[in-house]
């Protein structure tokens, strides 16, 4: 049971860690491309902190839902992979087949 709690912990971390690294690598993008203006011919004016304040907002929200979702994929993929395994040893504990009945004992020779 504790083996199996270890597993989907791992499975859960690593998860986790990766769906904050995707969203931390793809954040900064998503990022620049919303909030850049789409027409050339104008110029942007605009409050800074304010500016900065919602886009590290934004990126941190990004980062905490890519977290959840990496950590909630890294539960499933563990519960396949703990029933996977444990359905693969239900397997190899066939149990072995009765042996052969017991042949009779020989004669003595003292008769």
């Amino acid at each position: 049971m504790i083996a199996a709690l270890k597993t989907l912990l791992t499975f859960i971390l690593a998860g986790a860690f990766g769906g904050l690294a995707t969203a931390s690598w793809l954040g900064p993008k998503w990022l620049e491309w919303d909030n850049t203006t789409r027409i050339q011919a104008t110029q942007t004016m605009c409050n800074l902190p304010e500016v900065i304040r919602n886009v590290t907002a934004q990126l941190l929200g990004y980062q905490f839902t890519g977290t959840g979702v990496g950590a909630g994929a890294g539960l499933l993929l563990g519960i396949v992979f703990l029933v996977m395994r444990s359905r693969k040893q239900k397997t190899l504990q066939v149990p072995p087949a009765a042996p052969p009945p017991a042949a009779p004992p020989p004669p003595s020779a003292t008769a």
